[in-house]
């Protein structure tokens, strides 16, 4: 899940996971998003992480649930999580369909 904000894109995701141990400050970073509909539609972007923060990170995780899920919580967390948010800067883009 993520948003677009101010020409920057934010993901989130909880420490530990393999998102969070991959990408660093400064890591290139591409991001792939399919057309549900449409298998032959398909954005890609790619970047770098601009920013790494903690703070907010639950709250934009909860945005995103409602954006995606419809939901004003976030429901899969799980006890003691700590969300982290990216920022990322795009720098180019490739688009088909």
């Amino acid at each position: 899940m993520f948003d677009y904000v101010d020409g920057i894109i934010r993901v989130n995701t909880a420490k530990g996971r393999v998102k969070a141990r991959n990408m660093k400050e400064g890591s290139p970073v591409a991001l792939a998003i399919m057309d549900p509909d449409n298998a032959y539609r398909y954005l890609q972007v790619r970047g770098r992480v601009r920013r790494i923060v903690e703070a907010g990170a639950d709250r934009h995780i909860d945005a995103l649930a409602k954006k995606y899920l419809g939901k004003d919580k976030y429901p899969f967390a799980q006890p003691g999580e700590v969300r982290v948010m990216y920022e990322i800067d795009p720098r180019a883009a490739h688009a088909m369909g």
